[in-house]
């Protein structure tokens, strides 16, 4: 019996066969407006016009608001790539939870007047950065330099845009100052490489969200191996949870969908703290090891003005 049959008023269609799934119904909504048979082009108006009323919706409540028929509903249904009506009301909801701050975006949250892009993009990174400022325990801090400046081994990891490249620049920085330190973003390797750590080596997580599931899984099997967890994350979240040395900043998201996100600066700068702070407790090897990179580069391209090796 076709999946939506006790919802079609006792007509029932042929199961569709063919179709694939379709993630984002609400693109595929808008793909086909204007091309639809007639009868379900009025389902596609009505549904335009009332998308976060849908899913308290009935099909035959649906198919009387649009004065259509139950089989109509679901060939829109169809059309748009679900499989019936549930699918759909299933993949609108879920469309619409990350969606709606596009599809109705705060007029309010432009750009100030007289504001240039580099006045809009300094303002909210200062304004973040006081919030975390005031949020920042350096007791914290103090563990995390602590075992940072025990670890054997120092493996960075984030997953996403603005995690993954906070993971990258840390271990751009720690590198340099001695420490053997690489990154991943990859869900795969993040998992085997936190396999082989162990006692004396340093795992540090980067999550905006801190409920990745790759990032809690690569945190829960280096602790099992003996390995220090450190993550920079939300409180209350499961990463914060399983870490043994949780840096936690609740930091707040623009209104303004077009502006970059600030957190990853800030979340940069806890990282360039962590490591200035590191260099400063071994001054004496990180010197030398800066005077080799500079002696090495200077020999490699020959120029010897000054250069920011720091970072």
């Amino acid at each position: 019996m076709p999946a939506d049959s006790t919802e079609t008023n006792g007509v029932d269609l042929p199961p569709q066969k063919g179709q694939p799934g379709v993630a984002d119904v609400i693109s595929a909504l808008y793909h086909h407006d204007g091309k639809l048979a007639t009868q379900e082009q009025r389902v596609a108006n009505y549904v335009k016009d009332h998308l976060e009323d849908i899913s308290a919706m009935t099909i035959a409540e649906l198919a009387g608001q649009c004065n259509v028929s139950t089989p109509t509903v679901i060939r829109f249904c169809r059309t748009l790539g679900c499989d019936g009506y549930r699918e759909f009301k299933l993949r609108l909801a879920q469309n619409l939870a990350v969606s709606m701050q596009y599809l109705s975006a705060d007029p309010k949250a432009g750009p100030t007047a007289g504001d240039s892009a580099i006045d809009q993009i300094l303002n909210a990174i200062n304004a973040t950065a006081n919030v975390m400022r005031r949020q920042i325990d350096p007791f914290v801090l103090d563990c995390a330099k602590a075992a940072l400046l025990d670890t054997r081994h120092l493996l960075f990891a984030g997953i996403g845009g603005g995690s993954s490249t906070v993971a990258q620049e840390a271990a751009n920085r720690f590198f340099r100052l001695g420490i053997p330190s690489m990154s991943t973003s990859d869900s795969y390797t993040l998992q085997m490489r936190a396999a082989t750590l162990k006692e004396g080596d340093v795992l540090f997580l980067v999550s905006a969200s801190g409920e990745a599931d790759a990032i809690i899984g690569a945190a829960k099997i280096a602790n099992n191996y003996g390995a220090t967890t450190i993550c920079i994350t939300k409180p209350g979240t499961k990463l914060a949870d399983v870490c043994s040395v949780p840096i936690l900043v609740d930091l707040p998201e623009d209104r303004d969908i077009h502006k970059p996100t600030s957190s990853r600066y800030i979340h940069m700068i806890i990282v360039d703290a962590l490591a200035m702070s590191v260099a400063q407790e071994m001054a004496h090897e990180t010197t030398e090891n800066l005077r080799r990179i500079r002696a090495s580069l200077t020999a490699y391209h020959g120029r010897t003005g000054p250069q920011p090796l720091g970072d």
